[in-house]
């Protein structure tokens, strides 16, 4: 059974309004290898990864253009498995990114595409790898909660 939202959860609707925007943003920059799209990308990315999905620029036009059309959401999700794919996005954008300033265009392609693939599984679909891939990293990451001293 699916809950509203709370602090600790997001709508599962703005991470896939956010994959949509992601997703057409990444095409063009596929269209047209115009690199400064992917830079801008790169950077919601690294917003989304650090501030979380909520208040990340795609979240806030969620939250603030979408979200009060719509009526009340029944279904959340965890923020932290989103906030880790918005990570995840962040790398494979910061690659391509690099690689485009750096003359390998086809390398900054390649990378591009994988995130276009995963942004557009993820809206069209509402399959997000990166929330997938999280529980395994999870694991391995420390929890300060229940360290000893």
């Amino acid at each position: 059974m699916s809950t509203p939202p709370t602090s600790a959860n997001v709508d599962v609707r703005g991470p896939r309004f956010a994959a949509w925007i992601t997703s057409g943003v990444l095409a063009l920059t596929l269209i047209t290898n115009f690199w400064p799209l992917l830079a801008f990308q790169t950077v919601v990315f690294a917003l989304g990864a650090l501030l979380g999905p909520r208040r990340s620029p795609y979240g806030l036009l969620f939250a603030r253009l979408v979200a009060p059309r719509l009526s009340p959401t029944k279904e959340s999700e965890p923020a932290s498995p989103v906030q880790f794919a918005q990570f995840v996005g962040f790398i494979f954008a910061a690659i391509g990114l690099i690689a485009y300033l750096s003359g390998a265009v086809l390398v900054g392609q390649i990378f591009v595409a994988f995130a276009f693939a995963a942004a557009l599984l993820n809206a069209a679909f509402g399959i997000c790898l990166g929330c997938k891939i999280y529980p395994l990293v999870a694991r391995f990451v420390p929890r300060g909660d229940n360290a000893t001293a």
